[in-house]
């Protein structure tokens, strides 16, 4: 389980990079949840938004790792891929919602406790920061501390 888990927009890995120790702050469109497997999460919501399995996703190597802690200390940066970025930016409030509680059952297979409200609201949160990417130059990275 991670600390905090910080979803934000920059213009490239290489700027994505550049804020993985300060993280996003005010410069970067994003958002900040609390403790949960961000990078496991982010399996299982392209599993269940798109048409790959999990296997299928790990196997891709999905998601990337743009930066890895130093000796397991400090951040890890993901970037969410194209194909969950597309997904979330076309998903409505209702599968939004749906996809939110399928995440809570998986979830629950693991014996851990996740509020569907919550899995809503940060599933629902994700698609306005993809939809927000829209023709502008963007991608949207993972930041887990």
């Amino acid at each position: 389980m991670s600390g905090i888990v910080e979803f934000f927009v920059a213009p490239s890995r290489e700027v994505a990079s550049a804020v993985v120790g300060s993280g996003p702050g005010e410069v970067f469109d994003s958002l900040t949840f609390g403790n949960f497997d961000a990078e496991e999460a982010l399996i299982e919501w392209e599993s269940i938004l798109g048409s790959r399995s999990f296997a299928e996703l790990v196997d891709a190597g999905v998601p990337e790792v743009v930066a890895e802690p130093d000796d397991g200390e400090g951040p890890l940066l993901l970037l969410v891929s194209a194909a969950l970025q597309r997904a979330l930016a076309a998903a409505d409030g209702h599968r939004l919602a749906e996809a939110g509680r399928q995440w809570v059952l998986v979830r629950a297979e693991e014996r851990e406790v996740f509020d569907p409200e919550v899995a809503a609201r940060i599933l629902t949160g994700l698609a306005e920061l993809a939809n927000g990417i829209g023709d502008r130059q963007g991608w949207l990275y993972c930041r887990i501390t």
